[in-house]
């Protein structure tokens, strides 16, 4: 490996590509590509996978972390890659982690879920593929020949065309030679492990004690939830498919949406991943499009109608006055929409990826994620420098309040430059002090702007979901606070979270009546014949009386507090693998009949435990029955993880002429919630 980091070393420094070049003309020598290996395993597919073993295919390997904006930006290009040479490319993510939150598997496995990533992705945390290819930023790409030798690499976004013209030459090339493996490759992704809830990724939510208002920003589901501040339902609004289509509630459609702010009867949305922000009118109960075009803006500074300006990955709004205030995280910069001239400019922030206070046009912010006001100051939750920035309009500074820089980060209460923050995505002002959302702490924190002080005010440090007063949280991403309550976007618990602000108690919101967009309903089930998380018992052999009505009898132990989801559709399939003439399966139109079908299924959304499925033996002899039953199971309260199991029996049977004999086969399985 040793020699392989040196060959790579001198190669890819010849090989590196900037936008407009072709990478197949850097080449100056050829070198092997360093295998995969040295982390802490794979998602995305039920085996390790190997340079080797997927040789006669073309690679691209994606080096990113998951909190990286510049990395989110980029998976657009990756998927129509993948769709464009689905039977040619194997794209893997090496997700080689900057944050220690990052590295933990679990959390990776949330993130592919929340971008629907559906390649391989494998836990690169102590960085050894990342070293073994001389990678120097995220997020970087190389790709790999079907001989197994580095064609070249990309950093940074927008080389989704040369990417795509180089696959084109290298795939024609080993077609021609007769090296081209063209046959798919089979995968088994997250998304069939886990099932839909009412909620998905919540990211950010807004509570307007006047109207006893609740806006939550259900992210994953492309729309925007209102409801009661005790959760009682109001609307929702949006299709839950992707898209910016303007028009009523039931038309409208979104793309991942996060921040908002409210102006009397007007909702303005952050549409962070169309790169826009939208106008809901309350009264009217339709959708517009206020400022944006739809393209992801390469410029930092700009002014015009708001409608002619190209925006990047807009996370948070604040209105103060009559300015609408966005955390533009794709730029580091904070912009400004005047709501009366309708313009769009740049307020803060030279571009530059940063820690750096100043004069507004020299700051430098890094992701800047979410933005409070106190009504005179804006603070900022700036993600990637893990710091706390106070930003005065009417001076024109900016000022570092608490935290550490882009590689200075942790958990440490205190004051001034020692506090340590882990990628803080919220804050909301309250009274003269800040809450923030100390994200990849698992932490609600209380930050005092006049003493620069922070302490832990709620949570483990751990992620997790606990009410009560010791309370736990996971990946939480918005905070509001009307009436004495703090409103909390627990992402990755699907959850909105409450917390009493004077006893400290937290509690989980229970969203009335909320289901899944339609189209999300069975989300995760890939057809394929052994279902999604499957896991297979064998039986010892059950014999059974011969020409009898008998049946089988499943029984399945759910976890304490969690229920069949009743949303989603349970199913079944019983097939006699052997034995025909021994058995004869019954579907349910031919019930009280006898039958000989070989395969008999079911889907039902009001299926009920224990379950009774019917056949009849005939005449004496072996046979053998596969049966496979699919739940979807969550907690009571609908929030954390919707999961779905696959349990597979098969059982050898022995039909014989005694009338001793059963007539049942008892079938036992057990769900968990890990």
């Amino acid at each position: 490996m040793a020699l392989a980091v040196s060959l790579s070393l001198s190669f890819f420094a010849n090989t590196n590509v900037t936008k407009g070049q072709d990478m197949s003309a850097q080449e100056t020598t050829r070198v092997r590509a360093p295998e995969i290996t040295g982390g802490r395993g794979w998602l995305n597919t039920d085996k390790p996978l190997s340079l080797a073993a997927l040789k006669g295919r073309v690679v691209l390997l994606d080096f990113w972390t998951y909190g990286c904006i510049n990395c989110i930006h980029i998976i657009p290009d990756l998927k129509r890659l993948e769709h464009k040479y689905a039977n040619q490319l194997v794209v893997i993510g090496v997700h080689s982690a900057k944050f220690e939150n990052e590295k933990d598997t679990e959390n990776i496995r949330r993130i592919i879920l929340r971008y629907e990533i559906e390649h391989p992705v494998y836990n690169d945390a102590e960085f050894k593929v990342w070293q073994n290819y001389a990678v120097r930023a995220w997020p970087t790409q190389y790709l790999i020949d079907p001989a197994g030798y580095v064609i070249g690499k990309v950093e940074g976004e927008g080389n989704g065309d040369i990417l795509d013209q180089t696959i084109a030459k290298t795939v024609a090339e080993f077609r021609k030679r007769g090296e081209l493996n063209e046959e798919p490759l089979k995968l088994t992704l997250e998304r069939a492990k886990v099932g839909d809830l009412p909620l998905a990724f919540p990211g950010k939510i807004l509570a307007d004690a006047k109207s006893d208002r609740l806006f939550i920003a259900d992210s994953n589901h492309n729309r925007i939830v209102i409801t009661k501040l005790d959760g009682t339902l109001l609307e929702t609004i949006g299709t839950g498919e992707r898209g910016s289509a303007d028009g009523a509630f039931d038309k409208a459609t979104f793309y991942r949406p996060q921040g908002m702010a409210l102006d009397g009867d007007s909702l303005y949305v952050a549409d962070t991943e169309n790169h826009l922000i939208r106008l809901v009118n309350l009264k009217t109960n339709t959708v517009q499009t206020a400022a944006g075009t739809g393209q992801q803006s390469r410029d930092y500074f700009l002014k015009g109608a708001a409608r002619t300006i190209s925006l990047s990955s807009p996370w948070d709004l604040q209105l103060l006055g009559r300015q609408l205030f966005i955390t533009m995280a794709g730029m580091h910069q904070i912009w400004k929409l005047d709501l009366d001239k309708n313009v769009v400019s740049t307020f803060a922030g030279s571009g530059r990826e940063a820690r750096l206070d100043g004069p507004l046009v020299d700051a430098g912010f890094a992701q800047p994620s979410g933005i409070t006001t106190d009504g005179k100051q804006l603070y900022i939750a700036d993600s990637e420098s893990n710091i706390i920035r106070a930003v005065d309009p009417t001076a024109g500074t900016v000022e570092t309040l608490v935290g550490g820089d882009l590689f200075e980060f942790g958990d440490v209460d205190g004051s001034g430059d020692e506090v340590r923050l882990q990628h803080p995505l919220g804050v909301v002002a309250y009274g003269d002090k800040v809450l923030v959302a100390d994200t990849y702490n698992h932490k609600i924190k209380e930050l005092d702007p006049q003493t620069r002080t922070v302490k832990t005010f709620l949570g483990t440090g751990k992620p997790g979901q606990m009410d009560g007063s010791t309370a736990a949280f996971y990946e939480p991403g918005g905070l509001s606070v009307a009436n004495g309550k703090l409103y909390i976007a627990d992402t990755n618990n699907h959850a909105v979270r409450v917390v009493d602000l004077k006893t400290k108690q937290t509690s989980t919101l229970n969203v009335k009546e909320l289901q899944p967009p339609a189209a999300n309903g069975a989300n995760g089930l890939n057809g394929s014949e052994t279902g999604p998380d499957a896991e297979e018992t064998k039986l010892p052999t059950q014999t059974l009386r011969a020409g009898s009505d008998s049946a089988l009898v499943i029984q399945v132990e759910l976890p304490a507090g969690y229920h069949l989801n009743p949303s989603a559709p349970q199913r079944y399939r019983v097939s006699v693998e052997t034995g025909e003439k021994q058995l004869g399966l019954m579907s349910e139109s031919h019930l009280g009949v006898i039958g000989r079908e070989k395969v008999v299924t079911a889907s039902a959304r009001s299926l009920t435990l224990p379950l009774r499925i019917p056949f009849r033996t005939h005449e004496p002899g072996p046979a053998a029955l596969r049966v496979q039953l699919t739940l979807f199971y969550c907690r009571e309260d609908n929030t954390g993880v919707c999961r779905i199991k696959t349990l597979i029996w098969t059982v050898p049977v022995e039909v014989a002429n005694n009338s001793g004999n059963s007539t049942e086969i008892k079938l036992q399985g057990k769900l968990a919630t890990e």
